[in-house]
């Protein structure tokens, strides 16, 4: 009989935890994030990616590698790395239900590092929608979303960001750089149901904005009105002359020049033949120029007039202009004239706090992967000047053998030593 009041209270301070925990998730509502698709290419990657024979029986399909690269951060942090110089590349993986972003964020990001000398490819992954034979994907399919460098010579060094919308492709206005070293580098898009995005490199924000303004999907929604016109009593004059100011009396009188006070007549001056002497002429420094007002503030200055904007009768708003057809596939498709990118840590989620810390997961070998880069240059260039002189070395050797001597500089005086001693 002593433990069943001991037995109430433990229940009714269960049920008073219940309720405070029903009762917090209405306070403090939270959702899950999710993953849609995540890929770090580790055991058993083959199964989820498809290689394309798109181009192959043309003998212009390139294959992937699946390696770490050449100075990893992480030895066992590998890959898929584009093999064969001068080849289309494609690839494709799918993704397993099928998402929408509609009320969600998107995030889209992946990692790559460029280590060739790439001279002119694409470094972008693509989100397609629908069905795809994942067997001939290629350059020509359809994708609702393509993102990432796409660098050519030394004057295309793009970043793209293009967006389909009504089987149309969008590409954004603003002109993105991409990264050119040879380093890892990760690329992250965030799409938000607003509508507003940031494009991020390494985790800094590179750009941002909103799809009304930076893609021409919709007419604007503002727009200037034509027919508007300054108003007339509309004062842009920021400075006025002085009513106030009146010019000095004798101002007008004042000569442009005068004579030279310093001249003086030449001794050998006749008049009789040169004439009445005169002084020469010089700029007077009590003359100022043409009297003008003085300049003050214009107390009736309304600033510069500008066109008003309106509302653009043209614009319809589509509160989905954000959402994607569901997305059911994620795929490289690139060309290059010199393979050897390696793209890695692709990850499609609707967390960008998540899409952060992986960047910092994999950074955290960052510093290696510099130190070993710069090593790996270091012994570049030493193999090369060491390669640059033996072949130094080895043309003056045969210069030597084919009796070559080295000309001498103009104006030797060991060439008036050969004259002398042909002469004798």
């Amino acid at each position: 009989m002593e433990n069943k009041p001991k037995l109430h209270v433990v229940q009714t301070l269960k049920q008073l935890f219940l309720l405070f925990a029903v009762h917090s998730l209405f306070l403090f509502p939270f959702t899950l994030s999710e993953i849609f698709f995540e890929e770090r290419f580790e055991d058993g990657w083959k199964g989820r990616w498809v290689l394309s024979d798109w181009k192959r029986s043309e003998g212009k399909a390139g294959t992937f590698k699946y390696t770490a690269g050449k100075w990893p951060g992480d030895p066992d942090d590998k890959g898929i790395q584009t093999y064969n110089d001068a080849k289309h590349f494609a690839i494709s993986a799918k993704i397993t239900p099928e998402f929408s972003n509609k009320n969600r964020t998107l995030v889209v990001q992946y990692s790559i590092k460029f280590e060739q000398d790439i001279e002119c490819g694409g470094g972008y992954i693509k989100l397609f929608s629908g069905y795809v034979n994942q067997k001939k994907f290629g350059g020509d399919t359809p994708y609702s979303f393509m993102f990432g460098p796409d660098i050519c010579g030394t004057q295309t060094k793009k970043l793209h960001v293009i967006l389909s919308y009504q089987g149309q492709n969008y590409p954004i206005k603003k002109d993105l750089q991409c990264e050119t070293d040879k380093l890892t580098h990760f690329y992250t898009f965030i799409l938000r149901p607003d509508a507003s995005y940031s494009v991020l490199v390494d985790n800094r924000e590179r750009e941002s904005g909103t799809m009304y303004t930076d893609w021409d999907i919709l007419p604007p929604p503002k727009i200037k009105d034509t027919k508007a016109k300054k108003p007339a009593d509309w004062d842009d004059r920021e400075f006025i002359e002085d009513p106030n100011d009146f010019k000095p009396e004798g101002y007008d009188s004042i000569p442009r020049e005068i004579p030279d006070p310093k001249a003086k007549e030449p001794d050998d001056w006749d008049e009789e033949e040169d004439g009445i002497w005169r002084p020469s002429k010089i700029p007077n420094p009590a003359y100022k120029g043409p009297w003008k007002r003085k300049k003050i503030k214009n107390p009736n200055y309304k600033g510069k007039w500008k066109t008003p904007w309106i509302d653009n009768p043209e614009f319809e708003d589509d509160p989905d202009l954000y959402v994607l057809k569901p997305v059911k596939y994620v795929g490289i498709e690139v060309w290059q004239v010199k393979a050897g990118s390696i793209f890695d840590n692709i990850l499609i989620c609707d967390d960008p706090q998540y899409a952060r810390e992986v960047v910092e997961d994999v950074f955290q070998n960052r510093e290696i992967e510099k130190d070993a880069f710069e090593e790996a240059e270091k012994v570049r260039r030493a193999r090369e000047e060491e390669e640059a002189q033996r072949a130094r070395e080895e043309g003056e050797k045969r210069r030597k053998e084919r009796g070559y001597r080295k000309p001498r500089r103009r104006h030797d005086p060991r060439d008036y030593m050969d004259d002398y001693h042909d002469e004798l």
